[in-house]
């Protein structure tokens, strides 16, 4: 991330005349010395600096359910508020298990095989950590989440990146199977996918699935987004034969129920693998908030309602922004799911996907998050910029207003 500012981190230290003087942190771990400060965070401050809408970060501007609010303020008044068993609240890990069952067909053992954790980050740090060694060659889909880079540099691990590029963002089967070798640890997927908003389909699923019962390779799968699946059914990579065994799937309560600062979230394995998980989880955080675990659960047994009205309500956002965008002068990539769109921002002559963005907040209001951040080669995510439409339909349409009048092609 060359173009992002870097933050200079500074240590006071006593000298020998007893005043305190400012020198550079020299002492960051090697492994973490690339990762500045993330790019939501400079570019949420930009926002607050000019006063732009933020269409950047993922995080709704609405509240979530009531009865979920309800629920948690319940649990505290009930005196639920001191340390949760470790790997979850016994109620919730329950619901989980009813809810994958639900949605996968696959029956899980609450006890063994699900781990509450402190988000899907922490789920995915867990994972990482536990079952990761220093060494171990992993394989990314770039562009990527951006904690995924970091937790597995923390980890010691070899990262392998398969580029996903425009204007499908379909998985390149030859570099796949190139790819993987009898080095490969594991496979991490997205899906529903951030920043693209692609929908792995089962025959991508089915051929990563083949590779690895074929090379012996774990996967970790992050569904966070898959209860916003718009155009296609999702599909669970544990759900498919063979894999649930090799199979790590991470989810959140955050996104499909508008609280992403509860930070709940979970991690379901077979035992073998599970063990791994909560090793890791037992020294990150140890347990998760005990009221929100409890609300969490009643949240997950919401009817089948919740869901329809869910997705219907993220599809009108959706066709908001996209026309708008359109309008605008964007060129749009198709988004099956999640609630991100990602875009060509070339039409408007600037350099670079950073420079735009800078540009957007400053001149014309609006925020959006610079892809090059997602890649482990930022040139290959300089003509793409991502929005996001988990805002609520005003702020959308304020948005779009200000980039059809304010943004002029070169």
């Amino acid at each position: 991330m060359a173009s992002s500012p870097a933050v200079k981190d500074v240590v006071s230290t006593q000298n020998n005349s007893n005043q305190k003087t400012q020198q550079p942190l020299q002492h960051v771990a090697k492994r973490l010395e690339k990762f500045k400060t993330t790019i939501f965070t400079q570019m949420s401050s930009l926002a607050i600096k000019h006063g732009a809408i933020n269409l950047g970060q993922g995080f709704p501007n609405f509240d979530g359910p009531e009865f979920v609010k309800e629920a948690a303020i319940q649990a505290i008044k009930d005196g639920k508020n001191q340390y949760a068993r470790g790997y979850g609240v016994p109620d919730l890990s329950s619901a989980i298990a009813e809810r994958f069952k639900k949605d996968t067909g696959l029956v899980v053992d609450p006890e063994k095989e699900i781990t509450v954790t402190s988000g899907c980050t922490e789920a995915i740090a867990a994972t990482m950590l536990g079952l990761i060694n220093p060494g171990d060659e992993v394989i990314l889909f770039a562009p990527f989440y951006d904690s995924y880079e970091a937790t597995l540099s923390m980890a010691g691990a070899k990262i392998k990146c398969i580029t996903l590029r425009p204007p499908d963002f379909a998985v390149p089967i030859h570099e796949l199977k190139s790819a993987i070798t009898q080095d490969t640890r594991a496979v991490l997927i997205n899906t529903p996918h951030n920043p693209t908003g692609k929908m792995f389909t089962r025959e991508e699923l089915s051929t990563i699935a083949s590779l690895c019962i074929e090379n012996d390779v774990l996967v970790f799968t992050d569904e966070v987004y898959d209860k916003l699946a718009f155009e296609m059914d999702h599909i669970s990579l544990a759900s498919l034969p063979g894999m649930y065994e090799r199979t790590v799937t991470l989810n959140s309560l955050g996104k499909t129920f508008s609280l992403t600062g509860w930070k709940i979230g979970w991690a379901i394995a077979p035992p073998h693998l599970t063990w791994g998980v909560r090793q890791a989880h037992s020294f990150l955080t140890f347990a998760t908030s005990t009221p929100m675990q409890w609300a969490a659960a009643v949240a997950l047994r919401a009817p089948e309602s919740y869901y329809v009205e869910l997705k219907r309500d993220y599809m009108a956002k959706k066709e908001i922004l996209v026309e708008g965008l359109k309008a605008a002068g964007f060129k749009i990539f198709p988004s099956s799911g999640t609630y991100f769109v990602v875009v060509d921002h070339t039409p408007f002559g600037l350099e670079n996907d950073v420079a735009f963005c800078e540009y957007l907040i400053k001149e014309v209001g609006v925020v959006a998050i610079p892809t090059s951040v997602f890649y482990l080669n930022p040139e290959d995510g300089k003509n793409l910029v991502r929005f996001t439409f988990c805002k609520d339909e005003g702020t959308l349409r304020a948005a779009v207003d200000r980039m059809k009048e304010k943004l002029k092609r070169k």
